[in-house]
């Protein structure tokens, strides 16, 4: 899904003038680029192909990236740290959803079964190589500032994210501040959506076993009437934590999956719930697990059932730093002037970009996919999600503007 690039606005008028702006040469390149990584998805870990792919056009502009240890995801800067001023990074995710793709009306569709990048990661990966290969031609010319890494990070959709191999395998060495797009599909391509402060919520995995004494459906009274106690827990537990923690901290349980028994005339002797847990509140997210262990065990307990629970850490919130959320909102501006950046509600949705913000400040701005005027709604993780891509220009130069007003801006650490 694609149309003519908007004419970009006046840049703003406080800021010298900015070159780094996405050669026509390159647009077409970089398309036909996301379209290869939409047609041929792989899931975290497995993003072998993705990886050479984009190494292979990284080493043909004269760079060196570094394949990570754990085998996918790569690291690629442009110029050399100098030990004193840290460096920005630019990062994206890699890796695909285990979903069908349900678009069937573009040469681009999926050709790999129950694959799909229904999340934009391709656009996300297509922006920061976008943005390296101009910031290589201006390190060439003596242009950029100061060197900016560029980080392709595997395994985002997979719990607790591939962010954090990517943070062992020294991803953040040399780092000073982070940032990344993620495709809005609610925010016009042309646009960027900002915030300072909590912009995703954490994201945690819920799975719960529940065991009692089953029999005949006849005689529930001998039982522990497993079904009941699943569906008490599944309905009480959510209700309880709502009484037992601040409303403001967004504190959630939403189930996914409840199993339990095999025939209707037999009570089973075991249960099981999975589901995620949300919050908005990074402190509440640190208290989560004792109150929903607790709040399981006393809603268990009452039906005489026992419970065993698997409480899976996933993600933090993303909180954008102010300052780097500053940057990027000055950059989109010298690019595309001041009506180009919209004001952004925090969401539910978890990113494992948050765990970087835990070493080094940054920012996430989401990134106008949706054709102004288009009637239909897509979302994301939905097997016909698509994006215009002039969004891609729109990324690579608002990570250019951001290199570029860094290096200007940044003082020698220490």
């Amino acid at each position: 899904m694609s149309r003519d690039p908007q004419t970009a606005l006046p840049g703003n008028p406080e800021e010298p003038s900015l070159p780094g702006r996405l050669p026509e040469s390159l647009r077409a390149e970089l398309i036909a680029f996301r379209r290869d990584l939409h047609m041929h998805p792989e899931l975290g870990h497995q993003e072998f192909r993705t990886t050479a792919a984009i190494k292979a056009r990284l080493e043909k502009a004269g760079l060196e990236p570094r394949v990570l240890e754990t085998g996918t995801g790569l690291i690629c800067d442009i110029g050399t740290w100098d030990g004193k001023r840290p460096m920005l990074a630019l990062r994206a995710d890699i890796d695909a959803l285990p979903i069908p793709d349900a678009k069937a009306h573009v040469p681009y569709r999926s050709t790999v079964p129950d694959r799909a990048h229904a999340c934009g990661h391709d656009v996300h990966t297509t922006t920061v190589l976008g943005a390296g290969l101009v910031l290589a031609a201006l390190h060439r010319q003596g242009l950029l500032p100061r060197p900016v890494r560029l980080l392709f990070q595997p395994a985002e959709e997979v719990l607790p994210g591939g962010a954090t191999d990517a943070i062992e395998c020294g991803a953040l060495d040399g780092v000073g501040q982070i940032i990344m797009v993620h495709c809005d599909p609610r925010v016009d391509a042309g646009k960027i959506g900002l915030r300072a402060g909590p912009v995703t919520s954490a994201c945690d995995r819920l799975e719960i076993t529940l065991e009692g004494a089953g029999g005949h459906t006849a005689r529930p009274h001998l039982t522990t009437d497993m079904v009941t106690a699943a569906a008490r827990v599944a309905t009480d537990v959510p209700a309880l934590l709502s009484r037992r923690v601040d409303t403001r901290s967004g504190l959630a349980v939403t189930w996914g999956k409840i199993a339990s028994g095999h025939a209707c005339n037999v009570i089973p002797m075991t249960a099981e719930l999975c589901g995620t847990v949300r919050c908005l509140d990074l402190a509440a997210w640190h208290d989560a697990p004792d109150l929903i262990h607790a709040a399981i065990d006393e809603v268990a307990s009452m039906h005489r059932a026992k419970s065993e629970i698997n409480y899976v850490r996933g993600v933090p919130p993303v909180v954008n730093d102010p300052v780097v959320a500053d940057l990027l909102r000055d950059a989109m501006v010298a690019r595309r002037g001041p009506h180009s950046v919209e004001d952004t509600d925090q969401s539910l949705g978890g990113e494992d970009f948050a765990w970087y913000l835990e070493h080094v400040p940054g920012a996430l701005a989401r990134l106008g996919v949706r054709t102004p005027g288009d009637p239909v709604k897509r979302d994301l993780h939905r097997g016909d999600f698509d994006v215009d891509e002039s969004a891609i220009a729109v990324g690579v130069e608002l990570f250019t503007a951001a290199a570029l007003l860094d290096g200007r801006r940044a003082r020698p650490a220490g």
